[in-house]
C-alpha cells in the first residue's frame, strides 16, 4: 500500500511518526513522511522517504508567543497571537496541498494536519485516517487536553464541545481558504467534525492506555494504540563529552524545554544551575529552541540528543511536559518534574502527578530556583517516585503501539 504520513509542528509532533513510518515500511508498505524541511534529515534516517514542506510557520508562532508572554494577557496581545495562529494555519494548509500525493492509497494525518489533510485527501479521492498524539474528542472520562485536567464528569463533554467550537471559530479563515482553493463551498470546522462523526472516521491515538485509558463513551473507530516510539538510528553515537560526563559521577538530572521558547534563556539557565546546586544534583541541560546555556562544574549543556538514549542515564527529568517528552520520560522510567508552558502541557503534567511519576507540576510563570530545587529533592530523594516510574515503564515496554496501527491498516 502507498501510504503518506503528514504531520507538522514541533519536534515532539514529528518524531513519533518516524517510528510509525518505519514500522509500516517493515510491513512492506511504500511509506512517505511529510514534515517541515528542517526535520527532513533526521526523519529520513534509515531509508524512510521524506517529502519536506518548505514552510514552517510554527517556529515563528512560538516566537510570537514568547514575545507576548512579556506583554501579559492583554486583549492586544491575544489578538496578535490569534492573527499569527491564523497565518500559520493558512501557511500549513498551502504546504499540505502542495505536498499531498494524489496517487497515495492512504493518508495518515496528525491532529495538526487533519483539518487541511482530510479536505485535501477528499479532493484527491484518497482514503485517510487520523493518527493523533492527543485526544480531542469530547468525553465524560476527562477534561479536554487544552484545559486543566479534571476527573470524570458529565460536564467534561460540554467542556470538550466548547473547546472544539472555539478552535473551529479560530480556524474559520483557514477553512474558507481551503474551500476556495479546493472548490468545497461551505467548508467549516463544525461541518468537518460532524462529517467525521457521521462517517466514523477512524482515529488511532499514539499514547498508552496505561497513561490515558480509552473512554467508554467514545464511538467505534476511536482507539488508543499505545505510544509510537521515535525511530532509533543504529549509526547514531553520543558525543564523547557527554559520555565522559555521565561516567564521571552519579546519575544527573535532565533539564530540557524542547521546542518551547519560554523567554529569557539567560534567566532560565541561571535559575536551573542554582536549583541543581541547591538540590545537590548534577545536571544535563539541553539547549533546545530556548537556547539554554547553563554553566557550572557539575552541569553540562548539550544540543540535540535522542531522549530514548539519554533519559535512562538520568535520575529525574525536568521538562515542559509536551506529549513527546512526557512519553520519553515514562519510557525511561525516571521521575519527572514537569514545568508546563502552554497548550496541552499542563494536562500531561497533571497526568504525571496522577500516575505518581512526579511530585508536582510547577508553574513556569512562578518558577524559582528554590521551588525547582524542592521538587527535585522530592523526585530524586523519595524512592516511591522512582519505583512507580519504573513499574510504569515496564508496562509500556510490553505495548506495541505502532504494530497496533499497522495491523489495523492491514485489516482495512
Amino acid at each position: 500500500m502507498r501510504i503518506q504520513i503528514i504531520t507538522a509542528g514541533t519536534t515532539g509532533s514529528v518524531l513519533p511518526y518516524t517510528g510509525l513510518g518505519h514500522r509500516l515500511l517493515a510491513e512492506g508498505h511504500d511509506v512517505e513522511l511529510v514534515v517541515h524541511a528542517k526535520f527532513a534529515a533526521s526523519a529520513g534516517c534509515c531509508g524512510l522517504r521524506v517529502r519536506p514542506m518548505e514552510t514552517d510557520p510554527f517556529e515563528a508562532l512560538m516566537g510570537v508567543h514568547s514575545r507576548l508572554r512579556k506583554a501579559g494577557r492583554s486583549p492586544g496581545a491575544l489578538l496578535e497571537f490569534t492573527r499569527a495562529a491564523g497565518r500559520a494555519a493558512v501557511s500549513l494548509a498551502d504546504a499540505i496541498i502542495d505536498a499531498a500525493d494524489p496517487k497515495a492509497d492512504l493518508m495518515l494525518l496528525s491532529s495538526i494536519a487533519a483539518p487541511a489533510g482530510r479536505a485535501v485527501a477528499r479532493y484527491h479521492g484518497v482514503d485517510s485516517m487520523g493518527v493523533f498524539l492527543q485526544p480531542e474528542t469530547p468525553t465524560a472520562a476527562f477534561s479536554p487536553c487544552l484545559t486543566a485536567l479534571r476527573g470524570p464528569s458529565r460536564l467534561n463533554r460540554q467542556r470538550g464541545r466548547a473547546v472544539n467550537a472555539a478552535l473551529d471559530l479560530l480556524s474559520a479563515g483557514v477553512y474558507r481558504h481551503l474551500g476556495r482553493k479546493l472548490g468545497f463551498p461551505g467548508l467549516s470546522g463544525g461541518r468537518e467534525r460532524r462529517d467525521r462523526e457521521r462517517e466514523r472516521w477512524p482515529i488511532w491515538h499514539g499514547f498508552s492506555p496505561s497513561v490515558v485509558a480509552r473512554p467508554r463513551d467514545w464511538r467505534p473507530g476511536l482507539e488508543v494504540a499505545g505510544y509510537w516510539w521515535p525511530h532509533e538510528c543504529p549509526s547514531w553515537e553520543p558525543p564523547a563529552r557527554l559520555r565522559d560526563f555521565l561516567a564521571s559521577g552519579p546519575p544527573p538530572v535532565f533539564v530540557g524545554f524542547g521546542s518551547m521558547m519560554p523567554g529569557d534563556p539567560e534567566r532560565l539557565a541561571d535559575l536551573t544551575v542554582r536549583a541543581l546546586r541547591l538540590a545537590g544534583v548534577r545536571g544535563v541541560v539541553q539547549s533546545g529552541w530556548a537556547g539554554l546555556d547553563a554553566k557550572d562544574d557539575d552541569v553540562i549543556t548539550i544540543g540535540s540528543v535522542p531522549h530514548h538514549w539519554l533519559m535512562p542515564w538520568t535520575a529525574a527529568a525536568v521538562h515542559h511536559a509536551g506529549a513527546g517528552t512526557t512519553a520519553a520520560g515514562l519510557r525511561a522510567g525516571v521521575p519527572a518534574v514537569p514545568v508546563p508552558v502552554f497548550t496541552d502541557q499542563p494536562w500531561w503534567a497533571a497526568h504525571l502527578v496522577r500516575l505518581g511519576a512526579a511530585p508536582a507540576a510547577l508553574s513556569y510563570r512562578d518558577l524559582t530556583a528554590e521551588r525547582l530545587a524542592s521538587a527535585l529533592r522530592q523526585a530524586v530523594g523519595e524512592s516511591a517516585f522512582a519505583h512507580r516510574s519504573a513499574a510504569l515503564a515496564r508496562r509500556l515496554a510490553k505495548e506495541d503501539g505502532a504494530g497496533v496501527v499497522a495491523r489495523a491498516i492491514a485489516a482495512r
